[in-house]
């Protein structure tokens, strides 16, 4: 069994999902989610939930009993011992326990035995390559309707949809947490919709946001521009109308990757940011695929 943690709001839940359905289905056995992480999360600075129920995914919970056989497995960063003394290693005590040592894609983790718990963040397609038709069927809604009868889905798919996202909140409102991802410039995202206006035919722009007033007040553009959120929507009904547009303008956040990413066009643009953490020693070199355009 591969057990993952799963921490953060939707955005990093479907990409821990994601690296743990490609390990377990490597191995040859199941993935248990361990959610544990969601309770009593006292003084955390934004509180989350559990987010992945309205996914066809393969929803087993880890139970207290699986995640206590882990409790006194040493922390694992990384398999650099050679192949052959690691697997001595799991002779000896069967059990892993895999760090995501950095941000930038980590094979070491497909050496995993199939008795393992993962932690970390996965944040790259690099880890789901090889299953990509499996995350995209499992990442649809169990209840597609709740998309397809949206009048904004409609608008979507009656025009040349660009979905644009801006990403604020905590980014803004915790100085801990945005000197750590830091946000995109208007000057990002003024270059991005000249971009598209010049590879896209009479594009629409879709304005999703945590902070659609503040978009309002200071990103104009010069194009018909549809603002989506509306704190009525719910956060994966705003995540799939992204996946519904033709071509995507995304933050720095994973959430608005997964809504580029589920883009099923074949001729999408995507574009990203070149610098995804304020932080510029982390290396990030895998998170945006290579087909998409940074900026």
């Amino acid at each position: 069994m591969i057990i993952v943690k799963l921490m953060g709001g939707m955005g990093n839940q479907l990409f821990q999902y994601a690296a743990g359905r490609a390990v377990a289905m490597r191995k040859g056995t199941e993935l248990k989610l361990d959610v544990s992480g969601f309770e009593n999360q006292g003084s955390i600075i934004t509180p989350r939930q559990y987010a992945l129920q309205v996914f066809n995914i393969e929803e087993n919970f880890a139970t207290v009993s699986e995640l206590d056989r882990f409790q006194n497995v040493s922390q694992t960063k990384t398999l650099g011992y050679g192949q052959k003394i690691w697997d001595k290693l799991f002779a000896a005590q069967r059990l892993a326990k895999f760090i995501e040592p950095q941000f930038c894609f980590n094979p070491q983790v497909f050496e995993l035995g199939a008795e393992a718990y993962l932690e970390g963040y996965w944040q790259t397609e690099k880890y789901f390559s090889d299953i990509i038709d499996s995350i995209r069927q499992e990442f649809s809604l169990r209840d597609e309707f709740s998309i397809a009868d949206l009048e904004m889905t409609k608008k979507i798919q009656n025009s040349n949809a660009v979905s644009l996202h801006i990403r604020r909140g905590d980014y803004v409102s915790s100085a801990t947490t945005g000197k750590f991802h830091g946000i995109c410039s208007l000057d990002y995202y003024a270059q991005a919709i000249r971009h598209m206006a010049e590879k896209v035919a009479t594009p629409t722009f879709f304005i999703f946001s945590d902070d659609i007033k503040w978009v309002k007040e200071n990103l104009p553009i010069d194009f018909p521009t549809v603002y989506v959120s509306d704190g009525i929507l719910k956060d994966f009904e705003e995540l799939m109308l992204m996946s519904h547009c033709q071509h995507n303008i995304i933050a720095n956040s994973s959430f608005s990757w997964w809504g580029a990413w589920l883009n099923s066009n074949p001729q999408k643009i995507v574009i990203a940011p070149r610098q995804w953490f304020a932080d510029t020693s982390l290396d990030t070199k895998d998170i945006v695929p290579e087909s998409w355009v940074r900026m």
